[in-house]
């Protein structure tokens, strides 16, 4: 799917070895990803060099992975972490690349580190006045020189949508790039959207500890589908296409955070696109190609058993089944917000009933839900099937019975501006 679509890079959140072998002789650029609960192994230069080993020079062989980036944790300074990783990311940072270089890799391979925007700030409202976060300055400052002296780039995630999540008061229009919002003016220039003062921020803030000719990637960008009130389809179909005409132009410039969390992404679970979308930046509206070969599990659906007359554990079941699963589309201005209690219940009930794919004893609920062959669908909400995986087709044709949760990798555009 990624090749039809001409993707040539892609960022991935671990390296596990079915991503990787997956990956093999594609000839898609990869940035492979060490979990922010690995970052205190990774203090320790043995089992750094361990990882490198097992996880990178491994799939450098002729028709291998092509490798060009180890993101060192993902975004470990948020506020939200409390400091967790504060003394961790830094030291995991030197011995991966250190590690990198003695692998005698370095040299095209580069350790950098996945940071949020949040760890700069305009410090007088405009981009120009860009600085790194008070709090962490020292720390920001010695990661940029490391990566400087590395040759390596600073990596920052950009998401315009937080900017109307986080602030009910933001300017719409301003999150957008087809410039239909009021300008920030900042001396000479005028921004018309939040992602170029973002981004011109950051590079005021590296400026300000001397590094203002830092290559910089966008690891991540991007708009949900779901789980908020903005989280929309035709709001993330306006945002790709005014991104990707950016792009063309050459223009420089967990759901702890919320139920959109899980909704980013131009592909359904299924591999299906979500919208129209034209990666040229040329303004076209055909669909990307889909995954093929994509087999789904028979059509059943678990819902709720209207014969049912004891509903005092209804709200504990829709609690536990939601807890297993992904409820998120039932929240405040998502696609399944409408439905009544009842569908609430088999909505639930459903995700629950998919990621344990289908097996028979997941849809009983003590007696509260069943399984049905009829499409629950109603409406904007759908309910889904889940996708047969490898691993339950090889369990099938072996006739051996498995309960296998869910597994999702997500995949996200890599831009280097």
């Amino acid at each position: 799917m990624l090749r039809d679509n001409g993707f040539e890079k892609v960022k991935l959140f671990d390296a596990a070895a079915s991503t990787m072998s997956a990956l093999a002789g594609s000839g898609i650029e990869v940035m492979v990803a060490i979990p922010n609960d690995q970052l205190e192994t990774m203090n320790d230069y043995d089992s750094a060099k361990k990882w490198v080993k097992r996880s990178v020079t491994r799939y450098l062989f002729n028709g291998g992975v092509d490798v060009k980036y180890v993101a060192v944790g993902n975004e470990p300074f948020l506020s939200s972490y409390n400091g967790s990783f504060l003394n961790t990311t830094l030291p995991a940072l030197q011995n991966i690349q250190n590690a990198l270089n003695e692998a005698g890799v370095g040299d095209k391979i580069k350790a950098t580190v996945p940071l949020n925007a949040d760890v700069y700030y305009a410090s007088a409202v405009t981009p120009s006045s860009g600085r790194f976060r008070a709090d962490i300055a020292d720390l920001m400052t010695n990661i940029v020189e490391f990566l400087a002296k590395n040759s390596a780039p600073f990596t920052v995630n950009i998401y315009p949508f937080l900017s109307l999540y986080s602030d009910k008061s933001f300017p719409f229009d301003f999150a957008f790039f087809d410039g239909n919002a009021a300008p920030v003016v900042d001396g000479n220039i005028q921004y018309t959207n939040v992602f170029d003062a973002n981004f011109d921020t950051l590079v005021s803030a590296l400026a300000a500890v001397g590094h203002s000719a830092m290559p910089i990637i966008v690891g991540e960008v991007g708009w949900p589908t779901e789980g908020d009130i903005n989280a929309r389809a035709a709001y993330a179909q306006r945002f790709y296409g005014g991104l990707l005409r950016r792009i063309a132009a050459k223009d420089a410039k967990s759901i702890a955070p919320g139920n959109f969390e899980r909704h980013w992404g131009i592909f359904r679970y299924d591999g299906q696109p979500k919208f129209a979308m034209d990666l040229s930046g040329q303004g076209g509206q055909s669909f990307l190609v889909p995954a093929k070969g994509v087999e789904y599990l028979p059509a059943r659906w678990c819902v709720f058993n209207p014969a049912t007359e004891d509903l005092s554990k209804l709200g504990e079941s829709i609690t536990y089944a939601c807890t297993f699963s992904d409820c998120t589309a039932l929240g405040y201005g998502s696609s399944c917000n409408g439905l009544d209690e009842r569908g609430n219940a088999s909505y639930a009930f459903n995700m629950f009933f998919q990621v344990q794919n289908q097996a028979d004893e997941s849809c009983y609920f003590g007696g509260l839900a069943m399984v049905t062959t009829q499409n629950a669908s109603t409406g904007t909400c759908n309910f889904t099937v889940q996708i047969a995986s490898a691993a339950v087709q090889a369990t099938a044709a072996s006739s051996v019975v498995a309960l296998l949760s869910g597994v999702s990798v997500m995949l996200l555009l890599l831009f280097v501006l």
